[in-house]
């Protein structure tokens, strides 16, 4: 038996040092037919009792070279994994697991330079993040926050002049076709809207079985939806990629719902816009920079949703995603390759094929369990 230690980043333990996502659930119970991996979390990493810029500084935290000498696998919720990571060797560490589908906090050429493997769970959150999307929209339109405020605050008067919308004929736009794109599609099918999507990879015969309508240019995207919901993923090349002249071609009766990424996004001209009613509304569950400081111009605004990066954390999502992690270690831990890697070149890598080897004696020990 040859021992696998997978670390967990310290940002699944509460300040007490229990576990805090999905009710503590997070598949750990998979490893008990796989004894010879031992478990533990980056405590470094954990809340401390007293630390008010905790949170403040949750999406900055970084896996460390200490991280990388002390494990064999490593599991990721919201740490970076940058090139310093593997500034003192990687010669343990076999795979890094992502539990999401984005992966754009890890720099997979330095994964790869240091032979770790990476993988995700590409589809776990598909349905979840699909009807986030799904649900601003739906709140947007029929002035949802509007209505509950107006209880609140003992407005029923004002219910002549508070007129919501309705979905079937209005033109949906969707910015990439990938799995929650789609995803998107089957679940506004019923509501008999007009759909059209940007998405150059995305294929035609696909589309058409799904009655979308692709569209060559994100300018005719935005000109011609009535809501546009982006999909895409992060990647170099798309940072930015929604810009000034995109937002301003959007009608001002138009919403705009973001469930990607906030760095898709012209973010300061969207707020400009939103500031100056020249579209109706914005549903936002992702922001430039995490977390939204609470001075930010987009929180003092009455035509905008606001969730925290956390709208499509759904239990049964997070349980499936985290099932994905445990097998993907599992399979490492016996000197297999696990599903989804990412960063697919590390796989030819003598020095990756030697780490992932020394493990293989495993297998023949679950065999005899």
């Amino acid at each position: 038996m040859h021992e696998f230690r997978v670390l967990y980043t310290g940002d699944y333990l509460d300040v007490d040092g229990g576990v805090t996502v999905n009710s503590g659930d997070i598949a750990l119970d998979l490893y008990e037919s796989a004894p010879w991996i031992s478990q533990d979390f980056l405590r470094d990493q954990q809340e401390q009792r007293g630390d008010t810029e905790y949170w403040s500084n949750i999406y900055s935290m970084a896996i460390k070279p200490e991280h990388v000498r002390a494990a064999n696998g490593i599991v990721i919720f919201r740490p970076w994994v940058k090139e310093s990571a593997f500034a003192q060797g990687s010669d343990n560490l076999v795979v890094i697991g992502r539990a999401g589908a984005g992966c754009d906090k890890i720099s997979m050429s330095a994964c790869t330079a240091a032979d770790v493997a990476v993988f995700n769970a590409p589809d776990t959150l598909t349905h979840a993040t699909a009807s986030s999307a799904f649900l601003l929209m739906l709140a947007l339109a029929k002035k949802l926050p509007q209505h509950q405020r107006m209880v609140r605050d003992g407005r029923w008067d004002l219910q002549p002049v508070m007129m919501g919308d309705d979905l079937p004929g209005k033109t949906l736009g969707i910015v990439g076709l990938g799995k929650s794109g789609y995803e998107l599609l089957n679940l506004v099918q019923p509501f008999r809207m007009h759909t059209i999507a940007y998405s150059p990879s995305a294929d035609p015969a696909e589309a058409a079985q799904y009655g979308v309508t692709l569209v060559d240019s994100l300018e005719e995207l935005f000109a011609a939806s009535d809501f546009v919901s982006l999909h895409a993923r992060l990647t170099d090349d798309k940072r930015g990629m929604i810009k000034r002249q995109h937002l301003r071609a959007m009608k001002p009766t138009a919403y705009f719902v973001n469930v990607a990424r906030g760095e898709l996004v012209d973010e300061p001209e969207l707020v400009s816009l939103l500031q100056e009613g020249k579209i109706a509304g914005a549903g936002l569950d992702v922001f430039e920079h995490e977390p939204l400081p609470v001075e930010h111009p987009l929180n003092a605004l009455d035509n905008v949703i606001l969730t925290p990066h956390w709208l499509p954390s759904t239990r049964q999502a997070a349980r499936q995603t985290m099932e994905v992690m445990s097998q993907g270690i599992i399979a490492a831990s016996q000197g297999k390759i696990p599903a989804n890697v990412v960063n697919r070149d590390v796989l030819e890598r003598r020095g990756f094929q030697e780490k992932l080897a020394r493990f293989a004696a495993n297998q023949r020990e679950a065999l005899a369990v």
